[in-house]
């Protein structure tokens, strides 16, 4: 089994941390989308990440549709079973995964498109709903402080989001207001799982 892409994605890092805490056998390719492009197109022609190649060579992309694959493959799950508790988990992920596609999307618009075809109010936009999974993310955290002993994918998820935009984005939120998440981060990326996934950009 492979997972192409790098792990400067949260995507892609995401999958990796979440094999890594499974104990899943992987080979991680670190090929490039802008770089290895026509390399890219050969393993996946719409070029994705993350991308999965399954041992029958099926091909999966998407981080949570490669991880329901896995988690059915192996047996294994980073999901709790109690309905109360797994439904803040799938809060707690789906603010994470908003945050992280916006603030890719803000990077994407600030660092790729010429400055005078920027669109500002599409850029505003997406700060404004980055910043609101942010601050929301925040309260879950606050009030429900995450387990470190017991690393689950709303963990992983959380912690990939917002290291991702606090490398990339350093000047586009005010993380003072995010006390949580910042000590969770911390906590998350001294874990063995993280560590065997460290970003990089």
């Amino acid at each position: 089994m492979q997972l192409i892409g790098m792990l400067d994605s949260p995507f892609v890092r995401r999958v990796a941390i979440s094999l890594h805490q499974l104990q899943c056998t992987f080979e991680h390719r670190a090929i490039s989308v802008f770089r290895d492009m026509d390399l890219f197109r050969q393993i996946n022609p719409v070029i994705k990440v993350p991308t999965w190649v399954c041992d029958d060579g099926t091909v999966l992309m998407d981080s949570t549709l490669i991880l329901d694959a896995v988690e059915a493959q192996t047996g294994k799950s980073l999901m709790p079973h109690e309905l109360s508790a797994r439904r803040h988990a799938l809060r707690v992920i789906g603010l994470a995964l908003i945050a992280a596609e916006k603030s890719v999307q803000i990077y994407y618009e600030q660092n790729l498109r010429p400055s005078d075809k920027q669109h500002e109010p599409w850029l505003e936009r997406i700060v404004e709903q980055a910043a609101a999974a942010f601050a929301l993310l925040e309260i879950e955290l606050a009030a429900q402080p995450l387990d470190a002993g017991a690393l689950d994918q709303a963990g992983i998820t959380a912690a990939v989001a917002w290291r991702f935009a606090r490398e990339r984005l350093p000047q586009c939120f005010e993380w003072q207001r995010f006390p949580a998440l910042s000590q969770w981060s911390e906590t998350a990326e001294a874990l063995p799982a993280f560590r065997a996934a460290p970003f990089y950009g």
